[in-house]
């Protein structure tokens, strides 16, 4: 009993109470972000991320601690970042296996990432450094929590409507191009451009049905159009209007 409680108290024996100390503040953060994982019903959650940041963490100390009795001995060099290099290339078969191809789409890489973030927590803890690990835990709520808000309100962007204007303007002027360069400078996304040419002899009338998207309204389009030189009519195919 006497040399289990000196162990207990001694930090340079590498199993004192700083140590588990350590390894408790890496359980901590670990299943705290086990949790969060688990409440969205990801593939890795509370009891995977929490074992691999107590695993990592426990790495650390035995390769801090672990090696100390070969310490002076001839021949023998000590280099501690080796296991810790070895943990971090080996949590990369983890995280591989939980990403997968679903229908041309990738899943599980925030999930992937997620086990690499807590294996770097757990390091962190272990190798004596806790208030980096509680500080990259509060990065990764940041992240995951925070980001996604802002993430869906930049995909989701403004709605974008489709509309469809017919127009009959005097061919062989040149006038379809500046049409189109109207309709893209007033905000417009040129979708498709379909042309009829007029079946008069002289051929000087032409048709086109140009598709376009947008977010605005297409009112202000119409009266430009209206307004140029050879353009005979325009009618808005998606409400029904027209301006002849």
């Amino acid at each position: 009993m006497s040399h289990l409680a000196a162990a207990l108290f001694d930090i340079h024996a590498g199993q004192g109470l700083r140590q588990f100390a350590e390894l408790a503040i890496a359980l901590l953060l670990s299943s705290l972000i086990g949790l969060e994982r688990e409440a969205r019903q990801k593939s890795a959650g509370l009891r995977t991320h929490t074992l691999v940041g107590v695993g990592s963490a426990l790495f650390m100390e035995v390769s801090i601690h672990g090696f100390g009795a070969l310490l002076g001995t001839d021949g023998v060099a000590l280099d501690p970042s080796r296991v810790a290099a070895q943990v971090v290339s080996g949590i990369g078969f983890i995280g591989g296996g939980l990403i997968f191809v679903r229908r041309d789409a990738v899943r599980g890489l925030t999930t992937a990432a997620t086990i690499w973030l807590t294996c770097a927590i757990g390091m962190a803890c272990g190798g004596g450094l806790p208030l980096l690990g509680i500080g990259a835990t509060a990065a990764h709520f940041l992240i995951v929590r925070g980001f996604s808000v802002v993430s869906e309100r930049i995909t989701s962007g403004p709605s974008f409507d489709r509309v469809e204007l017919h127009l009959t303007y005097q061919a062989q002027h040149g006038l379809l191009g500046r049409m189109l360069e109207l309709c893209t400078g007033s905000g417009f996304r040129v979708v498709d451009v379909q042309v009829e040419t007029g079946t008069d002899e002289a051929r000087t009338a032409a048709e086109v049905l140009l598709r376009l998207e947008g977010s605005g309204s297409a009112h202000p389009l119409v009266e430009a159009l209206t307004e140029m030189d050879g353009v005979r009519g325009v009618a808005l195919g998606r409400h029904g209007d027209s301006t002849e």
